[in-house]
Parts: C-alpha cells; structure tokens; sequence
C-alpha cells in the first residue's frame, strides 16, 4: 500500500494560503479621504487659516479656503486654525552663455503649516509640502514677469493641493 501525501499537502497549503489572504484583506480599511464615515468633509469646514503676508501666500491661503470649504468660504467659529507661511523662488535653468540670457527657469513654492485645534492650542499636524512649475521667459521684461507669476500660482495652487491632503488625512483620523 503505498501513501501519497504530496497532493494532500498542497491541497491544504492552498486552503491556508486562501484564509490567511481573505483574513488579511478584511483587515484593510481603505476609505475615500472625503468620505462621510470618517469626518474630515464636516472637519475641513472648520478650519481657519492664517493671514497671509505675501502674495504667494494669499494664493495658497485662497486654494486651501476653496478646498476646505467647497467654495463656501471660511466658518465663523472654527475649530481648527492652520498658520500658513509660504515662500517662493524662481531659478534660471537654461542659460544661454553667448548672451547671458536664461530662456527658462523653475518656479518653487514651499510651505511651512500647522494644524491647530482652537480651544486648547493643540498641534494636530505640521509639515512642509513644496512644488514646482516649469517656466519659459520671453525676451520682453513685461512677460517673462508674468510668466514667472503664472508659474508661481500654479505652484502656490499645487502646493495648497498637497497641504489640503495632508490636513484632510490628520482631520480624518
């Protein structure tokens, strides 16, 4: 009589295989960031940010109103505050060495932030998030300065996108 367990083993390391991964799956709780479950949509309308001191930082300071609100503005009595300050620099990439001309450059903006409940002054979250938007100078001083200013609202604007995540994820847990 011969015995051959070779088959019986793999049938039950197959059995195992498949409970330890439908255990595991379970365990996961994915969830969207805005989802009602967890809060942060009634969180985010009541938060307050910081008066702005520079230009950037208005432009950041504006984005994160309009995510956190849904375009509604900021709440009367909020119960969190989030003291912004941002700063932006413009880089020369591509330098022309016959005329010592750059033709395009780089716009960052970074952003320091701290997310604070109102009534007791409690950091909930602090970070630096920072982006950055390709820019091409033109030959006219007029338009490479607004180039340089369109490139920093677009990173002012991704910036604010990055810190808006950060706050809704601190807000959501």
């Amino acid at each position: 009589m011969s015995f051959n367990i070779a088959p019986k083993l793999a049938r039950g390391t197959g059995v195992a295989a498949i409970l330890a991964s439908t255990i595991l799956l379970t365990s996961c709780q994915v969830r969207p960031l805005y989802s009602e479950g967890s809060g942060a949509a009634g969180k985010l309308a009541s938060v307050t940010f910081s008066e702005p001191a520079s230009r950037v930082e208005q432009e950041v300071r504006n984005r994160l109103i309009f995510l956190a609100s849904g375009g509604g503005g900021e709440p009367e009595n909020p119960d969190y505050k989030v003291e912004l300050s941002a700063r932006s620099s413009v880089i020369s990439t591509l330098l022309v060495e016959s005329s010592d001309t750059s033709l395009a450059g780089r716009a960052t903006v970074s952003v320091d932030y701290t997310l604070k409940a109102t009534k007791d002054g409690h950091v909930i979250k602090a970070g630096n998030r920072y982006a950055t938007a390709l820019v091409d100078f033109p030959f006219q001083e007029f338009a490479k300065q607004r180039a340089i200013r369109d490139a920093e609202n677009r990173a002012a604007r991704q910036a604010a996108e990055f810190v808006g995540a950060d706050i809704a994820a601190a807000l959501g847990r």
